[in-house]
């Protein structure tokens, strides 16, 4: 269907021609089906897969695809440019790993200087939801910037690698919030706003919570959880690179 679609208007391009060309790769709706749906039709299945519906098999199979996605043609500076950016990110990535919840390492790198002005603006953007939000903000805009960003880059850019980089910043925002949680019983860390009691976060949120008593458990599952995205991006980086190193061979010949 090269015309656009008619739920959001999208219009498919050339990096979508492996997708399913029924469903939408912006909105995954099935043309048809949305289609029958405005006109008060009930539209007939296709084919049944066992247990599963059409719909949730064809949206698997789509974001395998939108994930693996890579250029028909790399250029190769582009690609060598990417291969020392994910080796860098590797043993970048392996020393926050293998630091675990240390303050010091943790807040004292690059990265946190990046994350602190993006954690404080969380805090300004969920003000209107009320005491708890506001607090959460921080840390949770802190960590669903990066991700959003990658799903930008995989839906709307089409860059895979690039989606890869900011998991891997996902994942980094996870353990940057640890040693922040694990301070929720002691309140020792120096904060932005001075007095730690009044402006400690997490000792605020698990208070609020009675989930207090637990700080150490959720500090190190968050701290787990940006291990594990860390490994995935390295993963996903290199498996995008094999794929864009076989496209630049294939057009070289």
């Amino acid at each position: 269907m090269n015309e656009p679609c008619p739920k959001c208007g999208y219009v498919r391009r050339a990096l979508d021609a492996e997708l399913n060309p029924l469903i939408c790769p912006a909105c995954g709706i099935a043309y048809n089906k949305w289609i029958a749906r405005q006109k008060g039709e009930i539209p007939q299945p296709t084919r049944i897969l066992g247990s599963n519906d059409e719909d949730d098999n064809s949206s698997f199979q789509n974001l395998m695809v939108a994930i693996t996605i890579v250029p028909e043609r790399v250029e190769p500076v582009e690609f060598y440019a990417r291969a020392i950016t994910l080796s860098g990110l590797f043993f970048w990535g392996l020393k926050f790993i293998f630091g675990g919840i240390d303050w010091e390492v943790i807040m004292g790198s690059f990265m946190h200087n990046i994350n602190l002005p993006f954690h404080e603006f969380g805090h300004v953007l969920f003000m209107p939801f009320g005491k708890f939000m506001h607090i959460l903000g921080g840390s949770l805009f802190q960590v669903a910037l990066p991700f959003g960003l990658m799903l930008a880059f995989i839906f709307q850019r089409r860059d895979n690698f690039a989606a890869s980089v900011m998991l891997w910043w996902t994942g980094q925002s996870f353990i940057d919030v640890s040693p922040y949680i694990a301070d929720a019983n002691y309140r020792l860390l120096p904060l932005v706003g001075g007095a730690s009691e009044e402006f400690h976060d997490w000792g605020n949120l698990l208070t609020m919570m009675n989930l207090l008593g637990s700080a150490q458990k959720i500090a190190h599952l968050s701290y787990g959880i940006g291990a594990f995205l860390i490994l995935l991006s390295f993963v996903w980086g290199a498996y995008i690179l094999f794929l864009q190193r076989k496209n630049m061979a294939d057009n070289n010949f």
